[in-house]
């Protein structure tokens, strides 16, 4: 696996910019579930704010978070945007009146994202939009993409779409996304304890195409580990930042889009991007992700 204790790149070259690899996921800033507004708006524009002076040009959204709450507040918070922001949205999804993820694949319903997305957010294009997969919503599988990236290819043709990616995808599904349109990054669930794209990550890293995990510290379910816990000990630090030093470590495409709607959570994780990791921690660590596995 190429991991070394020499300190990981700190950028990528993505979506036809140069990008900062610690970004910012924005999922939490909507309400418990991801549905309705957060408890504290001001907080969550404070957030965003904070993000983007600590670095981060990076940002993931999705008009189906809330839904529409999360990109209602970016634009609020961060409007008009800084020219070297890329900001990655995904379609494919709805929510119902209790909060349930639907699938929304049908090429009117991704038209439809799209429209929201740019409403929402103020723009008139947008740099990345991902096609999320919801075969299998938990997970990725099996199953037909083509309608609904030629509509995301159609989309790009007329403007609205500079660049796309896919999400909760196989590589079989990753290679005929390719075959109609150019893929410029991949978002699956990835962590140190769900290994189940090694091979995909390094496959992906050799044609300079991102990988981005979603739930890169658990999600949901957070990760828990004493070797974890006892390695951010002796290093000073937060077991989570240390979970996403690792993730820099790993490959030089993995790019980080960890959320939270913590001020004191968000430096943490941005502490990532500056954490050392010798040889012996990274071999410790990879211990760990292979016994979640």
């Amino acid at each position: 696996m190429p991991q070394s204790s020499s300190q990981p790149s700190r950028t990528f070259a993505f979506a036809g910019r140069t990008v900062n690899r610690m970004g910012y996921g924005a999922m939490q800033l909507a309400g418990p579930g991801v549905f309705g507004p957060p408890k504290d708006r001001a907080t969550a524009v404070a957030v965003l704010r904070e993000a983007l002076a600590l670095g981060v040009n990076h940002l993931d959204t999705s008009d189906f978070y809330g839904p529409h709450v999360t990109n209602q507040i970016i634009r609020e918070a961060l409007h008009p945007y800084p020219a070297d922001l890329t900001i990655v949205t995904k379609v494919g999804a709805v929510r119902d009146a209790a909060g349930a993820w639907l699938p929304a694949q049908e090429p009117a319903d991704i038209e439809r994202a799209v429209q929201d997305n740019l409403r929402n957010l103020g723009l008139d294009t947008l740099d990345v939009v991902n096609l999320r997969v919801m075969g299998d919503q938990h997970k990725p599988a099996e199953g037909p993409i083509e309608r609904q990236m030629e509509t995301l290819a159609a989309l790009q043709e007329r403007g609205l779409v500079r660049h796309i990616g896919i999400s909760n995808a196989t590589a079989k599904q990753i290679e005929d996304a390719g075959r109609i349109a150019p893929i410029v990054g991949v978002q699956n669930h990835y962590n140190l304890v769900n290994r189940a794209d090694d091979t995909l990550i390094d496959s992906l890293a050799t044609r300079g195409i991102a990988y981005v995990p979603f739930f890169p510290l658990g999600g949901f379910t957070p990760i828990q580990s004493t070797a974890l816990s006892e390695i951010a000990q002796s290093l000073g630090v937060a077991p989570m930042t240390v979970a996403l030093a690792w993730l820099l470590h790993r490959a030089p495409n993995i790019l980080l889009i960890p959320g939270t709607s913590s001020l004191a959570h968000l430096r943490e994780n941005m502490q990532a991007q500056t954490l050392e990791l010798n040889d012996e921690v990274l071999a410790r660590l990879d211990t760990i992700g292979k016994a979640g596995a």
